[in-house]
């Protein structure tokens, strides 16, 4: 026999009375469990991420200072759209000055004092390799580097770190590459920038021509960052006879390079570095009559040049520059380096999810499985993982007709095991 009516009546005001209570309950224990799943390391809230960098706003390398406005005018745009994931990415930027020394200590400044989730993008070989000890230590993220050193790409002592520019052992290889292909008896000249910038290509270099190093090097120079000319190792290195020439040299040095060669008379085979070769600045400072036949490898899409003028990723990037960046030159080569950083950032933060340990944000920059990047060549794909940091393997040869530069067959990859 049931419950009397009163009784049922009693139970089911006593349900009403207590529901709102159990469902009150409920939402407070999905909320704690919602909460839960919340993971943050330093510099982590519901609305902000601190990211630090490090980048030659002084010194003699504050040309790439452009680099990190773009990073930082891009993720301005992206801010203004809400940030990644509900959060606002704060980039906290501080001069190195392109001193190691200096690196370290705004580094640890960065860590210590700005309590940084991660560094992230810190400009150029000499100072990542200051830096990426301390961070490793640490256990603090050194993702993307802006170096392309083969020193860094070493999971093992470095398993905190990650990179995010044209690898040295690429672009050196690709250089040898496509001087034995189609100038097998060359006589070389090398000029390379004595530290870890120039060293790192002219070893992926010479590591490309094997056996043959020793009896196609005719004459090596190099010079110091802070040197005035190189004028002189120009005379010296035509002096050797030699018939072909590769650069391992910042933009200031390329220009300097082929203009002297211009002047003297020598035209070898001539081969620059990617970051050397922007016709609006680099090549018009040497004079595009000199540059004409200059041959250089390239990983992206080129800005300004008529190929990619439908392009709609280009579309996009002239867009965010004329809107976020109207005072930098868009066809500036590290200008585009600094926009593709950026949206790779992004990319890696939005994987996150919420998430946002130190331990996660390493797991999400070194599961990256072939990646395209809207300003990349097609087919050129990023792939970092737990073994490999090197991003891509990838270039095409191009060379300069005096206005552009144009392609040339296809892509040329470096396999993993070299």
């Amino acid at each position: 026999m049931g419950p009397s009516p009163v009784l049922r009546g009693s139970r089911r005001r006593h349900l009403r009375a207590i529901a709102p209570v159990l469902i009150a309950g409920l939402l407070a224990a999905t909320g704690s469990a919602g909460a839960a799943e919340k993971k943050y390391g330093p510099g982590v809230t519901d609305t902000e991420i601190k990211i630090g960098q490090t980048v030659p706003f002084s010194g003699p390398a504050s040309s790439f200072a452009i680099v990190a406005r773009i990073d930082a005018a891009y993720l301005q745009m992206i801010n203004s759209k809400g940030g990644v994931n509900g959060r606002k990415i704060e980039l906290i930027q501080l001069d190195d000055a392109y001193s190691p020394p200096r690196a370290v200590e705004q580094t640890r400044k960065l860590v210590d004092s700005d309590e940084v989730l991660a560094v992230a993008g810190t400009v150029g070989t000499p100072s990542n390799l200051a830096v990426a000890k301390y961070l490793n230590a640490a256990k603090v993220p050194q993702i993307l580097a802006m170096s392309g050193s083969a020193a860094l790409d070493n999971a093992q002592l470095y398993p905190w770190t990650t990179l995010f520019y044209a690898p040295q052992v690429v672009e050196g290889r690709i250089a040898a590459r496509y001087i034995l292909d189609t100038k097998p008896d060359a006589k070389l000249a090398i000029l390379f920038q004595n530290d870890e910038f120039g060293k790192g290509y002219l070893n992926a270099f010479k590591a490309e021509l094997g056996s043959k190093a020793q009896s196609m090097i005719v004459k090596e120079e190099s010079y110091d960052l802070g040197s005035p000319t190189i004028d002189s190792q120009i005379v010296s290195l035509k002096a050797s006879g030699a018939d072909a020439f590769f650069q391992a040299t910042t933009p200031k040095f390329t220009a300097q390079a082929i203009r002297k060669a211009h002047e003297i008379g020598w035209k070898p085979l001539h081969v620059i570095l990617a970051t050397s070769s922007q016709p609006s600045t680099t090549l018009k400072s040497a004079g595009f009559d000199a540059s004409t036949g200059i041959v250089t490898s390239i990983w992206r899409k080129l800005p300004g040049n008529p190929e990619w003028a439908d392009d709609a990723a280009m579309k996009d990037y002239f867009g965010f520059m004329k809107q976020w960046a109207s005072k930098e030159d868009p066809e500036d080569p590290t200008a585009l380096l600094g926009y593709i950083w950026a949206q790779m950032l992004v990319e890696v933060i939005r994987r996150c999810g919420d998430d946002l340990s130190r331990e996660n944000l390493m797991k999400q920059a070194t599961t990256i499985s072939d990646l395209q990047m809207p300003m990349f060549l097609p087919g050129i794909k990023i792939n970092i993982s737990s073994t490999i940091r090197t991003p891509w393997r990838a270039a095409q040869i191009v060379s300069f007709d005096g206005r552009d530069w144009v392609r040339s067959g296809g892509l040329i990859t470096v396999p993993l095991e070299n």
